[in-house]
């Protein structure tokens, strides 16, 4: 599932993000979420979340539970 829908994201899900400084590569980091940061319930480049490490970043795939 990709992120870019804020319903489809719940804080404990783990997901691949993309960090500010990784745009460029779009390397991915995968965590834990701990908060939601978009209040929109949508953005086409990703929802933005802290993970539980304090990472912040735009979520770019859900992982299943």
């Amino acid at each position: 599932m990709n992120g870019k829908n804020r319903k489809d994201i719940v804080p404990g899900a783990t997901v691949d993000i993309v960090l500010k400084a990784d745009q460029r590569t779009g390397k991915l980091t995968r965590g834990i979420v701990k908060d939601l940061l978009t209040n929109s319930s949508s953005h086409p480049h990703g929802i933005k979340v802290r993970l539980t490490d304090g990472q912040v970043g735009r979520v770019q795939v859900i992982h299943p539970q």
